[in-house]
């Protein structure tokens, strides 16, 4: 079915760097092997399913600016027609994925009982679409935050009634998931958090959401679900202090409640500025704790305070997180989904197009940049030998022995340390020669 809504455009195809047609990739070859493997292999792009489609352009201070031939989606007619939409424009695109919360791709019912149906309707329309040559699913989620419900939390609610209802709804996506042959499937808690203290009760609410987590692993085994179960970090935004506010603070949830073996995370751009890191602080410090999963690529306006999820554009930014990536032996299952949307001034289908090319564009030479960097072994030789002092034998004594016998070398007159350049600017100027 040609739906017509992105008559005039042609798939996408790859150019060359010397292309100026604003519909066609620059740097990004699917079929160009680097490292042994395709390009497409290695960054695995997914569509994001709610910002390209599910979004109407509204902002806090204004009202949705998008006028979609599906909007609003309150049936089952206009959910299918924006399924037809969105793989008229993933063949367009020509990406290996796609990603989706429930609430996206269906309407809401009067009952849980209708929203299943809806949603159970929708997500066989999606794989007869995928048996006919449509993209994978790179993961499911369940949107447990937009409808009143979800306003003081799901696995977090104070009302044990809308933890179960959170549950069922998490078993369907999971189910559909499996279903579609799903890679991963994630967890986001976008009310998982408090907005004062006065009302809540953060010890039970943390265990709540350990033992929610640990419902989700038993169901994966439980069906023979293979694919990742993933959180996603944030900080902030809507709630005053989410639960899940960054790597760390979620490596630490999962030690806890015994789910470090079965969780990993899947990272964002604009989350973790929020946080006030850099996405490649993120990155590494979830591959040096062993829970790294798949990336939401996008970036916020530095001038703004809030998740502006706008198309990634800085190249330096990607290339180092895609060096950590690289560093940690690249995706295994996880990918690089766009959760990114369309600025609310940029009306056009063309606009949806454009800024998936550009932001495919700017991954493949950040991936690219960092392949070099890779290769050329810089960055690595100069943290070999920063760290050098560590390999010798007196340093890996001194870790397996006792405060009392480091203290000992000191007083022994034997160690004398003196400050040693960092190199920073050294470090930074090698960045630039690559991106």
């Amino acid at each position: 079915m040609n739906t017509g809504f992105f008559d005039g455009i042609s798939p996408v195809r790859y150019e060359g760097p010397d292309s100026t047609n604003p519909l066609a990739f620059r740097h990004y070859n699917p079929d160009e092997v680097i490292m042994g493997k395709r390009m497409e292999e290695h960054l695995r792009f997914a569509v994001a399913y709610w910002h390209s489609l599910a979004w109407e352009g509204g902002d806090p201070f204004g009202g949705h600016t998008f006028e979609r031939p599906w909007h609003p989606q309150n049936d089952m007619g206009r959910a299918k027609l924006k399924a037809d939409v969105a793989f008229e424009m993933f063949a367009l695109l020509g990406q290996p994925f796609y990603c989706w919360h429930d609430a996206d791709i269906r309407p809401e019912g009067a009952t849980f009982a209708e929203s299943q149906r809806n949603f159970e309707e929708i997500i066989d329309y999606f794989a007869g679409k995928m048996d006919a040559g449509g993209p994978r699913l790179l993961w499911g989620t369940a949107n447990m935050f937009s409808h009143r419900r979800f306003m003081s939390g799901a696995a977090t609610n104070p009302d044990p009634d809308v933890f179960a209802w959170a549950a069922a709804t998490v078993k369907n996506c999971m189910d559909a998931t499996q279903k579609l042959g799903g890679e991963n499937y994630v967890l986001w808690g976008g009310r998982e958090g408090y907005e004062t203290l006065l009302n809540t009760d953060m010890g039970r609410e943390l265990d709540h959401m350990g033992r929610f987590l640990n419902m989700v692993v038993e169901y994966k085994h439980k069906i023979g679900f293979k694919g990742q179960i993933m959180v996603e970090p944030k900080p902030q935004e809507p709630s005053k202090h989410q639960y899940d506010y960054d790597a760390a603070t979620c490596y630490g949830f999962l030690q806890k409640y015994g789910l470090e073996g079965e969780v990993t995370l899947n990272l964002e751009q604009g989350h973790a500025i929020l946080a006030g890191h850099s996405f490649e602080h993120e990155i590494a410090t979830a591959t040096s704790l062993g829970v790294f999963g798949s990336i939401d690529m996008n970036r916020n306006d530095y001038q703004s305070g809030w998740d502006t999820d706008q198309f990634p554009n800085n190249v330096p930014e990607v290339a180092l997180a895609y060096y950590h990536i690289l560093n940690a032996g690249g995706f295994t299952r996880g990918g690089t989904n766009f959760d990114a949307k369309l600025r609310r001034q940029s009306l056009d289908p063309q606009d949806l197009i454009a800024a998936h090319v550009g932001g495919m564009d700017v991954c493949a030479r950040g991936f690219k940049a960092a392949v070099a960097m890779v290769a050329d072994g810089g960055l690595q030789a100069a943290l070999e030998t920063r760290y050098c002092g560590w390999d010798t034998p007196e340093a890996r004594t001194m870790l397996g022995g006792s405060l009392e016998q480091a203290a000992a070398r000191v007083v022994s007159g034997d160690v004398d340390p003196q400050p040693r350049s960092g190199r920073q600017e050294m470090l930074e100027n090698y960045v630039n020669r690559f991106v």
